[in-house]
């Protein structure tokens, strides 16, 4: 009985073939530097064409000049990543202590980003708005479509505004005990403001402007590496996942349900103060 119930504890404490492995310890501490790498990627692929395309048309005067909480908004994003990729770094190459110091200033760009994009949302819309009801009147029927879409694009602006910092700061208390924790659901928590990217990724199959969910399933296609090597190494979903996948499954649903109804089109506007 005693050879049997070793056998069977043996087996169960049997590692994956990977375990061990040179290749596997190697993408067990580069998989998040590339995960980062990747998550700059999306962005830039989707920002720098179209920034270049609304340059183009504010100095032919077709449409009105950014305003400057959009390109503090655009620093404190892409300083956000860079020091997720330097975070990501420091732990690949076992400067952990660097890495510690370094988080406090992540979570204050975090902070930051969502403290911007509460200024910047409502910004955008009245500027649409305006142009909308007094701007030129060959624009006007035109920027009155935009605004039904931004009325729509709220919805996905309040999921980031919400789930953002919420899974950031689950993922901050995690840092000390459950470090496993800590760092997958950095990037789960990152991963959901890519939408903005991926949404200007024109060689992209979209359902924008009729309905999110081609970024809603962009955004899951984005972590999809990181989840990969989860199962492939450790042979199970990591409970990261299941937690950050509770959350933004019933939130996405809610949004496909309030997506372009009259009654939400009403609320968004009555929100920003029209």
């Amino acid at each position: 009985m005693a050879t049997v119930v070793e056998r069977f504890s043996i087996q169960e404490r049997r590692p994956d073939v990977l375990s061990g492995t040179p290749r596997a310890h190697a993408i067990d501490r580069w998989i998040f530097v590339f995960m980062a790498a990747w998550f700059i990627a999306i962005v830039l692929t989707g920002f720098i064409p179209d920034s270049v395309m609304k340059v183009g048309m504010v100095r032919a005067g077709a449409r009105p000049p950014f305003p400057a909480v959009l390109h503090m908004h655009a620093i404190v994003m892409g300083s956000f990543l860079l020091t997720l990729l330097t975070q990501s770094w420091l732990m690949a190459t076992g400067r952990r202590e660097y890495h510690m110091r370094l988080g406090v200033l992540g979570f204050g760009l975090a902070a930051l980003l969502v403290a911007v994009g509460l200024v910047l949302v409502p910004t955008m819309y009245h500027q649409v708005w305006q142009g909308a009801h007094f701007g030129p009147p060959a624009m006007r029927e035109k920027l009155l479509e935009r605004v039904s879409e931004l009325d729509n694009i709220m919805l996905m602006q309040i999921q980031v505004g919400l789930l953002f910092p919420l899974f950031l700061g689950i993922a901050f208390r995690a840092r000390e005990h459950h470090p496993g924790l800590h760092k997958r659901l950095m990037f789960l928590a990152t991963a959901i403001p890519l939408a903005a990217g991926i949404v200007r990724i024109s060689a992209l199959p979209q359902t924008m402007p009729w309905s999110p969910l081609s970024l809603q399933l962009y955004v899951l296609l984005s972590v999809s590496p990181m989840f990969a090597w989860d199962v492939i190494r450790n042979r199970r979903v990591h409970e990261a996942y299941w937690i950050w996948l509770a959350i933004y499954i019933p939130v996405s649903v809610l949004i496909q349900i309030l997506w372009d109804t009259p009654w939400w089109h009403a609320t968004a506007r009555a929100i920003m103060g029209m």
